[in-house]
């Protein structure tokens, strides 16, 4: 059984996650790598959900204040010895929920266009294309995500 926490960026699991997370970016984007990589600090996120079972972190997501209305979702990633079990989804609704929580009404993101699975996965829990946002603008790898945040 999966369990869903909420925690912040210091928590262990997180951070080993996201160094794991990191890897793999490294290796999708290769030279896009740097320039990506100076917007994923996870230095002070106040919002972040882990995945478990049987007390093994199995993935995480989290989320920051983008504006007033506006959530961004940041350093998804679930391992991939677990993937395909459908926790993505649970973390990305739940950040959704706390989300809502907070009275953001939007949640935003921003993926690679090699990251093949990450777009499905936002496409598949209806999020929309939209035109590339803040530092992504121009940027031809960006794939600048929406989903409106309704009522419970």
């Amino acid at each position: 059984m999966i369990k869903l926490v909420r925690t912040d960026s210091d928590n262990a699991d997180f951070r080993r996650l996201v160094s794991r997370l990191d890897e793999y970016l490294r290796e999708k984007d290769g030279a896009d790598h740097a320039f990506y990589n100076q917007f994923n600090s996870i230095d002070h996120i106040r919002n972040v959900v882990i995945a478990y079972e049987e007390e093994q972190a199995t993935g995480c997501g989290a989320f920051k204040r983008y504006d007033e209305q506006s959530a961004e979702i940041k350093r998804m990633f679930v391992d991939p010895d677990f993937r395909g079990r459908g926790i993505a989804g649970l973390i990305l609704a739940e950040l959704e929920r706390w989300a809502r929580e907070l009275n953001f009404t939007r949640s935003i993101l921003e993926t690679g266009l090699r990251q093949t699975e990450a777009v499905k996965l936002y496409q598949k829990e209806n999020y929309r294309v939209i035109p590339n946002y803040g530092q992504y603008i121009g940027v031809e790898n960006s794939v600048c995500m929406e989903k409106e945040l309704t009522a419970f």
